[in-house]
Parts: C-alpha cells; sequence; structure tokens
C-alpha cells in the first residue's frame, strides 16, 4: 500500500461515474473528450470527502466542456472552503490521471517525495500541471491539481459541467438545493455569469 495516494478532486470529479471515465475510459455525458483512461483499471481502495482550505473559481475555456472549468487557488486559508472528494489509487493511476487531465502523450514522472518537500511541483503548461500536497489521510499522502496561474479571468462554465458538479455534491456530501446555492452562486466565473434563478433551476434539475 506504499504505492498509493489520495487524488483529490473538487470539479466534475466529484461525481464518481466522471471519474471512472480516467480510470476505464470511455467518454462522459456533456463532455466530448474521449479519454484512454489508466494502464491499471483496478477501483479505488476508497474515498472520502474533504474540506479543502481554498478558493474555488472558473475560468479558462475547455474545448471538451466548451467552457470555463475549475480550478482551486494555490494560496491556502482556513476562510475558504471548497468542497472536495478523494480517491485512494496508485501513484501509477495518479500519473495516468495527470496525464489525461493535460494531454500529455509521452511518459511522465512525478517525483512524488519532492512534491511533499515543496508542497507544489509544476510539470506541465496544460490546465491542471501544477501539483500540490494538501497533507496526509490515513497515513497515505493527498495530492490535487490546478494551474500554475494563480490569478485568471473568471469565466463562464456550461450547465453540463455544472451538473456534474451539483451532482456530485449531493452524490459525496448530500446536501440540499439551498446549501449548494449558497456554495456555488458565489464562486467567481458563476456569480457574474448566473442569473440565480438559472442556477436554481439547474440545481432543481439534480434532484
Amino acid at each position: 500500500m506504499n504505492d498509493y495516494v489520495w487524488y483529490v478532486s473538487y470539479g466534475s470529479n466529484l461525481l464518481k461515474e466522471r471519474f471512472l471515465i480516467y480510470i476505464n475510459g470511455g467518454k462522459f455525458p456533456g463532455s466530448t473528450a474521449v479519454y484512454l483512461g489508466c494502464k491499471n483499471k483496478s477501483l479505488p481502495k476508497d474515498c472520502q470527502d474533504i474540506y479543502i482550505n481554498s478558493e474555488l473559481y472558473f475560468a479558462r475555456t475547455s474545448k471538451s466542456w466548451n467552457g470555463a472549468v475549475a480550478f482551486i487557488r494555490t494560496q491556502f486559508s482556513a476562510k475558504e472552503i471548497t468542497l472536495g472528494r478523494m480517491y485512494l489509487i496508485t501513484k501509477e493511476q495518479f500519473i495516468d490521471i495527470v496525464k489525461q487531465e493535460n494531454s500529455i502523450k509521452n511518459d511522465l514522472d512525478i517525483d512524488f517525495n519532492n512534491v511533499i518537500n515543496k508542497q507544489s511541483s509544476i510539470i506541465s503548461n496544460g490546465f491542471y500541471g501544477n501539483i500540490l500536497f494538501i497533507g496526509n489521510q490515513d497515513n497515505y499522502p493527498m495530492f490535487t491539481f490546478t494551474n500554475k496561474e494563480d490569478i485568471q479571468e473568471p469565466k463562464r462554465p456550461t450547465k453540463e459541467y455544472l451538473s456534474a458538479i451539483i451532482r456530485g455534491i449531493k452524490q459525496t456530501f448530500g446536501y440540499n438545493n439551498e446549501i449548494i446555492f449558497d456554495y456555488l452562486t458565489s464562486k467567481k466565473g458563476i456569480k457574474d455569469n448566473y442569473r440565480k434563478e438559472e442556477l436554481l433551476n439547474i440545481i432543481k434539475e439534480h434532484n
């Protein structure tokens, strides 16, 4: 089990069915991307909810989703809470997921001890090329990834992308519509691009 790490997700991978596309390969409804999956297709040994002390925001334009996607700041603060879900997977699987997220075709080696020592490591210019170490849980290190640029122009995520996140929050935390609305409505990329009624209607679609 020394080869296992926690992959901490905070975007569409909150939804387990979406995350398993990265393990098994395939295409998720609402996204145009087709993924190869991991070489090792074994399922996660465990999954848990997590509160991440970093600001969630939406930026860039993903070709897969045709809109903005989720990122977190690299500056952590106890005042910020982002809802997350983490999966206990092998280091090899984590690397394969990073490759898929960043469209890396060549071999990739991640020095996990170096990431732990430095708290972060930029391994790619892709959307999610900045690997972050955020602590330990049950004696396994926790890693996530975000963009290397901490300040980006907020942009509008698509309904399909938000729907995956909303379903993932309900699946992971069991929160009701009001709590999810309060959580999402203040996020940069959403608050200036979605009317409150529009956002609430999307949330209600997934009861």
